[in-house]
């Protein structure tokens, strides 16, 4: 299984813990929009029919870019589908930047951000059985795309850790707890994927596993 590198980065305003807000949008707004349109279109498959869905013609037709362009921007499935989980998560990053984590305890706050996460891609199981299998079959070539799920978690969680938006870099011993929760949930989440847990199963495994690491 696929372990989520949560490597903390610096940053010079100390806003972000080690991870970016966005997803990379470089290049001019014609490629951005462009990337966009191919991840849409990647999103709305998976969400349609699964991981055997997601193929590369289809997704260049419905994002009506060439096939040529399609594999430059992405060399493959496996980078598809990891690239769109990494901007779903983004959509956490942003919003924990926004406002405070609800919660009274580093436990609750956590607790509150894996939830919310866990029971969005619940709701879309074919989309989240992609998904999760892209980051399961996901190699050495596609270690940038892993590390910007990590680092996105990283920043969610050391927020949540906190209680506090504008939290700055995570010490060794908070990258090392949110390195492992990170790994429960993943792991948690591919057993609701295969069917060996259900939701209650999932939410107990996670929080059992949280409440241990912030004795």
């Amino acid at each position: 299984m696929t372990s989520v590198s949560t490597e903390a980065r610096n940053t010079d305003d100390g806003a972000s813990t080690g991870a970016q807000t966005s997803a990379p949008t470089g290049g001019s707004a014609a490629q951005r929009e462009r990337r966009r349109r191919i991840l849409d279109a990647t999103i709305s498959l998976a969400a349609e029919g699964g991981f055997d869905a997601v193929q590369m013609r289809a997704v260049a037709e419905q994002a009506e870019v060439a096939l040529g362009t399609l594999y430059r921007y992405f060399p493959s499935k496996i980078h598809l589908l990891v690239s769109a989980l990494a901007r779903e998560f983004t959509k956490d990053v942003d919003r924990s930047a926004i406002r405070a984590t609800p919660g009274e305890t580093a436990h609750e706050r956590i607790m509150y951000v894996l939830n919310r996460r866990t029971r969005a891609l619940q709701k879309q199981p074919k989309l989240t059985e992609a998904l999760v299998r892209a980051f399961m079959f996901a190699d050495q070539s596609v270690t940038g795309e892993i590390h910007e799920v990590g680092t996105s978690l990283t920043t969610v969680i050391a927020r949540a850790m906190h209680g506090t938006p504008t939290h700055g870099e995570v010490t060794e011993e908070e990258a090392a707890i949110i390195r492992i929760i990170s790994d429960v949930w993943l792991s948690a989440l591919i057993s609701w994927v295969t069917g060996r847990m259900d939701e209650k199963d999932v939410e107990k495994s996670i929080d059992v596993a949280v409440r241990l690491l912030l004795r």
